[in-house]
């Protein structure tokens, strides 16, 4: 690191601080995933609706510190390799904010609190499928994010096991389209990030990270766009089965019938061009940091919520 990067580092934080950076709590963002299947299955569920959400709610917290302990975890594996990065030299460990023991104590008492959540919103079922979560994710750090495609399709698990674990905690099970869906677009996430590292980082993505020497530009172009139009085309198959399942409003006589999950498909579809679009001009590394900054991104992430709320409720206040 030469003098000129360290007159620019900001101040080194105290370690309550440094613990919380390390935590990753921007990242919890992509907890929302456990709420897809109570959401989805909001028709099924005969519950009262606060049952469900205090446990959905409940299950998303289990993986949101169950994702931070790994985080810690990955973070004490790539050390070294981020020392050499220049966004990621300043995460605590790498930077020495934060040292190997204290980080292996606070993962510790992330898993605890993530296990004991589990337990109480999903029984024990839950509680396996976020040790298989922890398991998942530990052996990507450890090895599977050297593995191209391998490296992909592991972070993809992480998803999946977010969506059956809020399935697990709604006592629903969780449909093949859900998880189809979810493979595909997290399939998207993660290719979409390793792009975005190529646009930002250029010949330094290798060293930044080592699978990049696996991939290219154009083979990743390549995927981006088929898992993103598996994505949508996966979608849009659902939406076409559910008009036959009741996710129709009449809106005049005789044949005004429309499917309302439709409207489900404009934002989703806006969202994922858009994401490719910017990754593609490398104004970001990462499609969950777009999420969270990109305003039009969200605001298409907050349109496909509530249209997805508007039909789940018309669902169940038609009682169909």
């Amino acid at each position: 690191m030469n003098q000129a990067s360290t007159t620019q580092d900001p101040p080194r934080r105290p370690l309550p601080l440094a613990l919380v950076k390390l935590a990753r709590p921007h990242q919890w963002a992509k907890s929302i995933f456990v709420l897809l299947g109570p959401l989805y299955g909001l028709r099924e569920y005969r519950g009262e609706w606060t049952d469900l959400a205090v446990d959905a709610l409940l299950a998303s917290g289990a993986f949101a510190l169950a994702s931070s302990a790994c985080y810690v975890v990955n973070d004490l594996a790539d050390a070294p390799l981020d020392r050499n990065h220049p966004r990621k030299r300043l995460r605590p460990i790498a930077r020495g904010e934060v040292t190997a023991g204290q980080a292996a104590v606070f993962a510790a008492v992330l898993l605890a609190c993530a296990a004991g959540l589990a337990l109480a919103s999903g029984g024990w079922v839950l509680g396996v499928l976020v040790g298989a979560y922890v398991v998942n994710v530990v052996a990507y750090s450890l090895r599977l994010k050297h593995v191209v495609i391998v490296d992909v399709m592991s972070l993809s698990l992480g998803f999946v096991l977010r969506v059956a674990g809020g399935c697990a905690a709604a006592g629903i099970a969780p449909s093949t389209w859900l998880l189809n869906v979810t493979l595909f677009f997290s399939m998207f996430l993660a290719l979409g990030k390793r792009l975005g590292e190529r646009r930002s980082l250029g010949d330094g993505a290798g060293a930044a990270r080592s699978v990049q020497k696996s991939y290219t530009d154009d083979l990743l172009r390549m995927l981006v766009v088929v898992t993103a139009v598996a994505t949508l085309v996966t979608y849009a198959a659902y939406i076409v089965g559910r008009a036959d399942a009741g996710a129709v409003v009449r809106l005049w006589s005789p044949g005004g019938d429309v499917n309302v999950l439709w409207a489900t498909l404009i934002p989703a579809t806006y969202a994922l061009l858009r994401c490719i679009v910017l990754l593609e001009r490398g104004e970001y590394d990462d499609p969950t940091e777009l999420a969270t900054r990109d305003w039009p991104t969200q605001a298409a992430g907050v349109l496909f919520v509530l249209a997805s709320i508007g039909a789940a409720l018309w669902h169940r206040l038609a009682g169909v």
